[in-house]
C-alpha cells in the first residue's frame, strides 16, 4: 500500500476493507481518553494521554467475517496490526470483545495533546504493564479466523512437566 500521510488498511476476513487516515478516525468515532503508564524496555517508565476511537470499533464498522450473535466464533477471531516503526501486535477478537475482556484498546489519533496526523495513528493497549503490544505508525490490520491445525490425534504421549 501507497502510504499517504497518517493511512492504514483493514483487511482480511471483513466485509468492507479500507484505507484510513487519522483524520477520519477523529471524524468517524467518537475518542476516548486514556492515561498509561507502561514499561519500556530501553527507556523505563513511560506516562502518557492518549486519546482516540476505540479498535473495536473501528474494526467492527469494516464487518468481520463472524456472526455477531454468535460468541464463540467471534472468540476465534485475530487482529494483526503492524506499524511503520517495525513493530508488529497480535490481540484476540475476544480480547476487546464487551462480552468478554471488554480492553479499551485504542487507535490513537492524539498523543499528550499533538495530533498524531502526520506520524501516523498508534495502537494503545492501557492494560499492558510492558509496551511491547504499542505499535507506532500503524500501517495496516488484518482482521481473521483462526482454526487450529489438525490435531495429531492418538498416539500422541502426553506433556510431561518433569525434566
Amino acid at each position: 500500500m501507497s502510504r499517504r500521510t497518517g493511512a492504514f488498511a483493514i483487511w482480511g476476513d471483513v466485509a468492507l476493507p479500507a484505507v484510513l487516515t487519522v483524520a477520519d478516525l477523529r471524524r468517524d468515532w467518537a475518542q476516548h481518553r486514556a492515561e498509561v503508564v507502561f514499561e519500556c524496555a530501553k527507556e523505563g517508565p513511560r506516562h502518557h494521554t492518549f486519546e482516540g476511537p476505540l479498535l473495536r470499533d473501528v474494526v467492527a464498522a469494516a464487518r468481520p467475517g463472524f456472526d455477531p450473535a454468535r460468541r464463540k466464533e467471534r472468540s476465534r477471531f485475530l487482529l494483526a496490526v503492524d506499524g511503520g516503526d517495525g513493530h508488529h501486535a497480535l490481540l484476540s477478537w475476544a480480547e476487546i470483545d464487551a462480552d468478554f475482556g471488554g480492553a479499551p484498546v485504542l487507535l490513537a489519533t492524539r498523543l499528550d495533546g499533538e495530533w498524531l496526523d502526520a506520524p501516523g495513528t498508534q495502537l494503545v493497549v492501557p492494560s499492558d504493564r510492558c509496551g511491547a503490544r504499542y505499535v507506532s505508525a500503524v500501517t495496516g490490520i488484518w482482521v481473521g479466523g483462526f482454526r487450529a491445525p489438525h490435531s495429531p490425534g492418538a498416539g500422541v504421549a502426553p506433556v510431561s512437566g518433569r525434566a
